[in-house]
């Protein structure tokens, strides 16, 4: 019996053929011919103001804190359950992670927990689109905004929401700074990359300096300055055209590639109706006024021991089912070196109960159905 995998990328001869054609251009460097054009297809599937193209999500993240000034003494709300690299880009710019709790049924950031940690040297927050579900952007920011008294940025992690919408608007957009990501185990994938939405002219301005090494380059390349120079503070966080060869392919696929994976989610919530109407399993809950992308299908079990026998049955079935984001309140960095953490239940019970089943777009129709009996036979049915 052959084990279904939790991910599997969906590329095939037109990426080889674009990155043959990349290497024999002589272009490979960033913000290129390739990059620009990926970006200008970035801003017309989304409807984001302006689009940077980055080496990673994790490098978005660090461009809109720098280009923000956040630093030492700042404190940037970000939730528990989430990547390192959330944690990490407020901790490399000398700033303070608070960790906030996320809500029970959309996994998101809880916006009520947020505003309870709110102080004088609170200049961010940092949600997060789990599972490509959007948060309450604007919302949290006027919640937030009401308790400070002033504004509080909002970095919104979207790293899993290409594609996915809340009221009718591409998740990222309507925040200070929207954040994207194409690694290769997202929906649309360039091995590594990533991207940054920004509204504000100004502030987009400043990003593209910084991600230039510091220097007005782009403003060059658009014949905008007769030569290029040192004007700023800044790193190196360019896309290869190399890389968004491969992201312009998977650009075209985009809508297909996503069309895909709704369907495949649609099945899973069909086949396994019973199952949650029952309380026997409890999927991630998708407001009315969000249209999610098929990016997971997270499952929670009533306890980690069921988690854990859950997530064995489906592996003696040949199921991979992974779980997700041990809490960084409560991992070993934040234990050494962050002092005291905050009590963080949902959190808590999240992570280890949680499993997530395969989506990705050549899960045949017979796999699937070998992921939906292992799943109801796991819980008895």
């Amino acid at each position: 019996m052959s084990t279904i995998p939790f991910h599997v990328p969906d590329l095939d001869d037109r990426e080889r053929d674009a990155v043959l054609l990349a290497l024999t251009s002589g272009q490979l460097g960033g913000d290129g011919e390739l990059g620009r054009r990926a970006e200008t297809r970035l801003a017309e599937l989304t409807g984001a103001d302006h689009v940077l193209l980055v080496t990673s999500a994790t490098h978005a993240l660090e461009l809109a804190l720098l280009t923000l000034g956040v630093g030492p003494g700042d404190e940037v709300l970000v939730p528990s359950f989430a990547y390192p690299s959330n944690a990490n880009s407020i901790l490399l710019r000398g700033a303070t992670p608070v960790f906030v709790d996320v809500s029970e049924d959309t996994l998101d950031l809880d916006p009520d927990d947020a505003a309870s940690v709110v102080t004088e040297r609170t200049v961010a927050v940092m949600p997060i689109d789990y599972g490509g579900v959007g948060c309450d952007v604007l919302g949290l920011k006027a919640q937030l905004g009401a308790v400070a008294g002033r504004d509080i940025a909002v970095v919104q992690d979207s790293a899993h929401g290409f594609l996915s919408r809340r009221d009718g608007q591409h998740l990222g957009t309507a925040a200070d700074f929207g954040v994207l990501s194409f690694h290769v185990t997202k929906n649309i994938v360039s091995g590594e990359g990533g991207a940054l939405f920004i509204q504000d002219d100004a502030l987009a301005a400043r990003a593209e300096v910084i991600r230039e090494k510091g220097t007005n380059r782009a403003a060059f390349l658009r014949g905008e300055v007769p030569f290029y120079e040192w004007v700023a503070m800044g790193s190196s966080y360019g896309l290869s055209d190399l890389l968004a060869s491969i992201l312009l392919v998977q650009l075209d696929k985009a809508e297909a590639l996503t069309a895909r994976r709704r369907a495949i989610v649609t099945r899973y919530d069909a086949e396994l109706a019973d199952v949650f109407e029952r309380g026997l399993l409890r999927p991630q809950v998708i407001p009315d006024n969000c249209e999610a992308n098929g990016h997971l299908y997270p499952l929670r079990t009533d306890d980690p021991a069921s988690c854990k026998a859950l997530r064995a049955h489906l592996a003696e079935a040949g199921v991979t089912a992974p779980f997700h984001f041990v809490p960084l309140h409560s991992a070993a960095y934040a234990r050494e070196h962050l002092g005291a953490r905050r009590n963080l239940p949902v959190t808590d019970r999240v992570w280890n109960t949680l499993l997530r089943l395969p989506v990705y777009p050549s899960l045949t129709d017979a796999d699937q159905g070998r992921v939906i009996a292992a799943t109801r036979s796991g819980v008895g049915l």
